[in-house]
């Protein structure tokens, strides 16, 4: 296997600014008690879901609104200081890491829902509102909001990394459900981009270029997105298979069929024994894939006949149903856990998380040969994909004293991306960019592309000081 070439197994060195004791006392004089620079608090937000370790920012502000945002960016932007936004800290490559020092701007307060528009099936929200404190909000509507990346994320922070999850393959990712912004930008200025109408033609997609920016251009401080009706009748089922292989050959015959699958996940056998251990659950120690059907009644029991008789040509036994809410969200909670479960499967280990999506076509050749690896690799591992959009994760499980173990696992990530980029894919399909994948992302999209999106960061951010060293070097 050859040697990574991208940003691997060692964050690169950035410069740390120095952050002036006259910012530090600016701060406190504006925000009081909302400003910290106590370690357990900085430490807290100088961390993320990723292996990597970085000191923490200088301090740490706890905004409550748009203003508490732009006083401190403004503030910051005196001093050219850097600034990176904080929602929850599930991140997975580094993106709220203060590589060059900084203070961090912490949204997790700025979390009311600000209009629930029904009849235009809009919301408006702060950053801070949760995925699950959104949907637990609107639900009296008879509304939901369908983006789900497993984690409990902030609709912020989800804006930033452009994310998706498992119901990706009906309703899109963030880039499809985002309609408008609030922005501060570099300067504090507080912009908006977009409208709630479901289309427009005027002037450049500003929306779009903040969607998955990583808080380089800007601290979203208000987003409004698209919600739907909550399906008429909901099913989901279990299927076991003998082989991986047999698992994803059914899952690219029902996206070519057009089945309108609301959910289609991929555990392996490894993944399943971690869950049975973590959740108390007796499934079938094999790969398997979980899926949830949406739709009315003989809608959702067309499209399920339909997967299970997919599912008998490869070999899938043990199918089982679950139409009760209390049946789905048993076996949804096993499957958002499972990152907990393997955490817990070997204690005190690291895990480096990989991202990446393929077309739908391609999925087998990618990760067929990226099981196998992994199996040559004797690194424990799980894995999970939301196979339905060609999206599938490792977790590398590895010990913190044991280097070499790390070494290898990059080497596993760099083949697999490689891998993925070989067959017209992209180096990750809802993680981001922020560390991890710098070096790829040059890879994927030419070092032209990657000039371009530096030329836009100079002119929108000319101090370089929102969330730098993500994304790109400058």
């Amino acid at each position: 296997m050859n040697a990574p070439t991208a940003v691997t197994h060692l964050v690169p060195e950035f410069h740390q600014r120095e952050v002036p004791q006259a910012l530090i006392e600016a701060l406190q004089a504006r925000f009081g008690a909302r400003m910290s620079t106590a370690m357990a608090v900085r430490a807290q937000h100088g961390r993320d879901e990723s292996s990597f370790d970085v000191p923490p920012p200088a301090a740490v502000v706890f905004a409550e609104s748009t203003q508490d945002v732009a006083d401190a960016v403004k503030l910051a932007s005196e001093h050219a200081v850097p600034v990176i936004p904080f929602g929850v800290g599930s991140s997975l490559e580094g993106h709220l890491l203060a590589v060059q020092g900084g203070i961090s701007i912490d949204v997790s307060r700025m979390n009311t829902v600000v209009s629930v528009n029904a009849d235009d099936l809009t919301v408006t929200v702060r950053p801070g509102v949760t995925r699950k404190q959104l949907n637990d909000e609107i639900k009296s509507t008879g509304l939901f909001f369908p983006i789900d990346p497993g984690a409990d994320a902030s609709i912020g922070g989800m804006t930033a990394t452009r994310a998706s999850g498992t119901n990706a393959v009906r309703y899109g990712t963030m880039r499809e459900n985002v309609l408008a912004l609030e922005v501060v930008t570099a300067s504090g200025e507080v912009i908006r981009t977009g409208t709630r109408a479901k289309k427009s033609s005027a002037g450049y997609d500003l929306t779009r270029l903040f969607v998955g920016s990583e808080g380089t251009l800007g601290v979203i401080t208000e987003i409004t997105l698209r919600i739907y009706p909550l399906p008429e009748a909901v099913s989901a089922a279990i299927c076991s298979f003998p082989s991986i292989e047999d698992a994803v050959r059914t899952t690219i015959q029902i996206i070519q069929l057009g089945v309108p699958i609301a959910r289609v996940e991929l555990i392996d056998q490894h993944t399943v024994r971690m869950v049975n251990a973590h959740s108390k659950l007796g499934l079938r120690e094999e790969p398997m894939l979980l899926m949830e059907f949406h739709g009315s009644p003989a809608g959702v029991k067309e499209q399920a006949e339909t997967v299970q008789e997919l599912a008998s040509e490869h070999g899938g036994k043990a199918f089982e149903w679950a139409s009760t809410p209390e049946e789905r969200t048993r076996l949804w909670t096993a499957r958002h856990n499972a990152y907990f479960a393997a955490v817990q499967s070997r204690p005190g280990c690291r895990v480096i998380s990989t991202d990446t999506c393929v077309p739908i076509s391609r999925l087998a050749d990618c990760l067929l040969d990226s099981v196998k690896e992994a199996d040559d690799s004797g690194i424990p591992y799980f894995l999970v994909g939301h196979v339905g959009d060609g999206n599938f994760h490792f977790g590398y499980l590895l010990d913190p004293n044991a280097p070499e173990e790390r070494v290898k696992a990059e080497q596993l990530n760099h083949a697999l991306v490689s891998r993925a980029l070989a067959l017209e894919g992209t180096c990750t399909g809802e993680h981001g960019v922020g560390l991890h994948k710098m070096g790829f992302l040059v890879d994927e999209a030419g070092a032209g592309a990657v000039d371009m999106m530096r030329t836009i960061k100079r002119a929108l951010d000319p101090k370089n000081i929102m969330n730098p060293g993500k994304i790109f070097a400058l």
